[in-house]
């Protein structure tokens, strides 16, 4: 088995290593933490219009009217459905810091790069830029566009194509003229790009990226084999002592969260919520107590230890565990590089994919509504907050699974260190005996 494990890392850890140390992954993983509580805010205004709960909407529209629902929903459209606009400047705002380039003239660019792409939609009452493109439509444009303007901004910049101030003018001032000539740049590239655009079939840059890249990736993102595969390499990288949740983030969370901005607009509009996989399937009907679902094993650390060694281990990890934080568990068994532990543990995750989307496919239970929670919120709680309280049911019976998966395996480990500690205490009653 160790021979095995030791096969399996070497071909993974340098794809891994790979992986995360890239650059741009490493900036679209960062630069979604800055969308991130935008899109929990908007959220938060999403729910409060459609909780089902026919006296509270009736004092609702009492109170604000029979349209009260648009007063919140405003927010909603202005983060979830605005959500690019955020991750652009996310993005380029780790792709300056990475290249040691000014931050906030690249965010600048960045974003009038995008603006430049974007169609100006023509109407009686004048011209217009549509909100659709600035939502999940547009995201992979707009990840696309901030990665590309940002490169041609810090190429310019380091062959010293700058103009250069005398060191009297103020700094604000002179960065301000620094970033004039990398700036032209940018524009007449993505200007030229936006009419190249026009003499094909597909007009804008937005309807072929779209067409041709985020539609075959969202429905790839969204089947169930290529979920459980994903989910699969997330807990052989943990294993390996590997962040995998970062790797696998770092290229399904653009994919993840715009399918769960789709199920977010369906379900404001009242129509059939689109996708069963997205990123609140992923974090609260996979990860319950953390990667691979070691909720179970945290229950049964603090209420089913016999070593003092386990029973210590469960009172660190459950309360993390509740919010969805498993570092204590997978370093303090370990479960890291432990033949034993790692079964169940790459079988969790696998079990949880295709009990949850068993469910939700048979209708058993509601899809995810697109309410983005924070991946911290607790079980049972999340559940009912995307999926109604069949969904916390679906999580309660989850949680029974991990710990009916994880317990045998526990069990042994927890004998072992047992057997060993009353051996080191009868070892040392009888040194003690032996000095008397």
């Amino acid at each position: 088995m160790n021979t095995f494990l030791d096969k399996l890392q070497a071909k993974l850890g340098p794809i891994a290593y790979k992986l995360d140390s890239n650059r741009y992954l490493s900036a679209i993983k960062n630069g979604f933490f800055v969308a991130m509580p935008l899109l929990i805010i908007g959220s938060m205004f999403l729910l409060v219009t459609q909780l089902p709960i026919e006296p509270y909407t009736n004092f609702m529209a009492s109170i604000l009217g029979e349209n009260w629902m648009s007063l919140f929903l405003q927010v909603n459209d202005m983060t979830m459905n605005a959500m690019t606009l955020f991750v652009i400047l996310g993005i380029a705002s780790e792709m300056a810091k990475y290249y040691a380039v000014d931050r906030g003239s690249t965010q600048a660019i960045a974003l009038v790069a995008f603006l430049v792409l974007t169609p100006i939609m023509a109407t009686d009452n004048g011209s217009f830029l549509p909100l659709g493109n600035f939502g999940a439509s547009g995201l992979f444009v707009g990840m696309i566009t901030a990665i590309l303007a940002a490169e041609i901004f810090r190429w310019v910049v380091q062959k010293g194509w700058t103009i250069k101030m005398p060191d009297s003018v103020p700094s604000n001032v002179a960065k301000s003229f620094s970033a004039l000539i990398p700036g032209f740049f940018v524009v007449i590239v993505f200007n030229l790009i936006r009419i190249g655009f026009t003499f094909t079939s597909y007009e804008t840059a937005q309807n072929f990226i779209f067409e041709v890249l985020q539609t075959p990736l969202l429905a790839l993102g969204s089947s169930l084999p290529a979920t459980l595969i994903i989910l699969l390499f997330e807990a052989l990288l943990w294993s390996f002592g590997i962040h995998g949740s970062n790797i696998v983030g770092a290229v399904m969370q653009p994919i993840w969260i715009a399918l769960t901005v789709e199920n977010a607009q369906a379900f404001a509009t009242g129509e059939k919520l689109p996708n069963i996989v997205n990123y609140q399937f992923y974090s609260n009907f996979v990860k319950l107590g953390g990667s691979s679902a070691t909720i179970g094993l945290a229950i049964a650390c603090l209420f089913f230890a016999k070593s003092s060694q386990f029973k210590t281990l469960g009172k660190l990890s459950f309360a993390p565990a509740i919010f969805n934080i498993n570092e204590p568990l997978v370093f303090g068994i370990p479960i890291v590089l432990n033949p034993m532990m790692l079964i169940p543990f790459v079988i969790a995750p696998l079990l949880m994919c295709l009990l949850a989307y068993t469910a939700m496919a048979t209708g058993i239970v509601p899809l995810a509504n697109g309410v983005n929670l924070p991946w911290t919120m607790p079980p049972v709680i999340a559940g009912l907050m995307v999926s109604g309280w069949r969904g916390a049911v679906l999580q309660i019976v989850q949680i029974l699974l991990s710990f009916g998966l994880y317990y045998p395996f526990f069990k042994m480990e927890d004998l072992k260190a047992y057997r060993i500690e009353t051996e080191d205490e009868t070892t040392r009653e009888t040194a003690i005996l032996e000095e008397a």
